[in-house]
């Protein structure tokens, strides 16, 4: 099975007279939707109590949940305190998901300040190694980390940093943003050719099995020659990328992955979109 929603609420979600957090599985029945990434990017503050409530109505309607770890996570910092800080962050989250009944956090990779690359990646997985022990110790070793690709050049995350880091634990799932790695390469997604690419580096870094159930966020996204500029909705012509070329992938390898809309606005109705085109796909096979 694939999946596919949004990254928080769309704009919608109000429109169409919807206002309460736990409206929100419901809204996601009515768009026709399967998945749900709920938003900490600014901070962990979800109650326990409302977690477990929409715990019960995901579960009620079927929708799968996945959350977004604080923005403000720095994998790779020189500065000890702010990677141990860090772990704190991704267990405060795994617990947040767990309580929902999801089982996967999205993390950011971090950045590269004035280490190499090289520097920068070892220093991040130190610290998602100290993460996953964390998980561990606290009983939550089911939860997945996600690590995502990035969308501003100079920041930790390639598609082979990312498989990279997801090497410290084969309980570590890539994020693989495919807009963000469009905008990190100027456009260099455009082609059915260079996706294909990035689902072969995947089963080649962590084999077949594992790549078929990534995780996934997608939107198409303004670039400047230093990445990552804006995100905008599928209604864009200009900077892609297109998702037709990743749903004849996923067809074609039969994977089980998870797509979280980030379009600006229209995240549900884009998902809504998505899971069209591949199921269109799906039946021509």
């Amino acid at each position: 099975m694939v999946w596919f929603g949004p990254a928080g609420n769309a704009e919608s979600f109000e429109t169409m007279g919807y206002k309460k957090t736990e409206q929100i599985p419901q809204y996601l029945e009515q768009m026709g939707l399967s998945a749900y990434e709920y938003q900490c990017g600014r901070g962990v503050r979800v109650r326990q109590d409302t977690a477990e409530k929409l715990k019960g109505l995901f579960a009620e309607k079927k929708i799968r949940v996945s959350l977004h770890a604080p923005y403000y996570i720095s994998l790779s910092s020189v500065e000890e305190e702010k990677r141990n800080n860090s772990v704190e962050y991704i267990l405060q989250s795994a617990r947040a998901v767990d309580w929902m009944g999801g089982d996967r956090i999205v993390v950011h990779s971090g950045s590269c300040a004035k280490m190499t690359r090289e520097q920068a990646t070892a220093l991040a997985k130190e610290t998602l190694a100290k993460a996953v022990r964390a998980l561990d110790e606290n009983g939550l070793s089911h939860i997945h980390i996600c690590p995502e690709t990035m969308g501003k050049i100079n920041q930790l995350g390639t598609l082979e940093e990312v498989l990279e880091l997801c090497t410290v634990d084969e309980r570590l799932i890539p994020c693989i943003d495919f807009g963000h790695l469009n905008a990190r390469t100027l456009g260099g997604l455009m082609t059915p050719e260079a996706m294909r690419r990035v689902f072969e580096e995947m089963e080649n870094r962590l084999g077949a099995e594992r790549a078929r159930s990534f995780h996934s966020h997608f939107s198409k996204i303004q670039y400047t020659t230093g990445g990552e500029k804006c995100h905008l909705t599928f209604a864009d012509t200009q900077y892609g990328p297109d998702f037709e070329p990743v749903a004849q992938l996923v067809v074609e390898k039969g994977c089980s992955a998870v797509f979280i809309c980030e379009s600006a606005g229209t995240q549900a109705e884009d998902a809504a979109a998505m899971r069209d085109i591949y199921h269109k796909i799906k039946e021509t096979v």
